[in-house]
């Protein structure tokens, strides 16, 4: 098969996939955020990175 011949098929074909996927990624619907409690993780998980809360007076110049 000779690319050459068919390389305005594949571009209109990929713009037409680029902009069908565009179309339906912006109609999708959004997704709300839960409040999450204040509290520090100190254990982090694939899904939560690990929160660490340094306290301390300040040094005095």
């Amino acid at each position: 098969m000779n690319i050459q011949k068919h390389m305005e098929l594949i571009f209109v074909s990929v713009l037409t996939i680029l902009g069908v996927g565009t179309l339906a990624m912006e109609n999708l619907p959004k997704a709300f955020a839960k409040a999450k409690p204040a509290v520090a993780n100190d254990i982090g998980t694939p899904t939560n990175m690990a929160v660490v809360v340094i306290r301390a007076p300040r040094g005095k110049a």
